[in-house]
């Protein structure tokens, strides 16, 4: 069967509600094989042996089904045959509960608790699964955070004026990240200073076991 005609099947048969697919596609030709990967590379793809891996996605989320279509459409008119697969399927977080508290929310109500002069804080984001540490150390990345353990929990800093961490700003936009990927978590502040002049540094540190933070 074509490949082309393998992944309508294999598409026709995703949830509705399907952001991104993982595929698998096994060309027995070594030869076949590596043209197919050269031809595959807008999807950046992974190979090992006679195995290529792959994925597609909508509303953004990497190479869509329509490029996907026309480059196994390119693969069939180079007469490589292989059996297409579906390794992974990934659903698009489901709408916020408007209900729900959000980590958002949480550092808006967390903010309101602080001094007015607060000028340093150190806080962790402990997320509900370890599913969650991947997606959530990317949308977290600007804040620079740190993982003390295994548990999926990240720990930063942030300052109000200047020194080190992130602005305020930029802290609630990326648990904003967390709350619309559907990534859920508990928010809490570790320790405040207020009123710092840094001399000669850029602002305080703490100690925790053992280590500068």
């Amino acid at each position: 069967m074509a490949l082309v005609e393998q992944f309508r099947r294999l598409e026709s048969g995703l949830p509705d509600g399907w952001q991104s697919a993982r595929l698998r596609l096994v060309i027995p030709d070594e030869g076949d094989c590596a043209r197919a990967a050269a031809l595959l590379a807008p999807t950046n793809p992974g190979r090992r042996g006679k195995v290529i891996n792959f994925a597609t996605g909508r509303r953004g989320v990497g190479v869509g089904p329509d490029r996907i279509r026309g480059l196994l459409r390119h693969l069939d008119k180079e007469g490589i045959e292989g059996d297409l697969e579906l390794v992974r399927v990934e659903e698009a977080a489901a709408p916020l509960d408007p209900g729900r508290s959000t980590l958002a929310d949480a550092w808006d109500a967390a903010l309101a608790s602080l001094p007015p002069d607060w000028s340093d804080l150190y806080a962790e984001v402990e997320l509900t699964s370890s599913d969650y540490i991947e997606p959530g150390a990317l949308r977290l990345s600007p804040l620079n955070p740190t993982r003390p353990d295994a548990r999926p929990l990240f720990r930063f800093r942030a300052a109000r004026k200047f020194g080190y961490g992130a602005s305020a700003e930029m802290l609630r936009r990326c648990l904003e990240r967390l709350d619309e990927a559907g990534i859920t978590g508990a928010l809490r502040i570790l320790n405040v200073v207020s009123d710092s002049y840094p001399a000669k540094t850029q602002g305080p540190v703490w100690y925790a076991a053992g280590k500068v933070i």
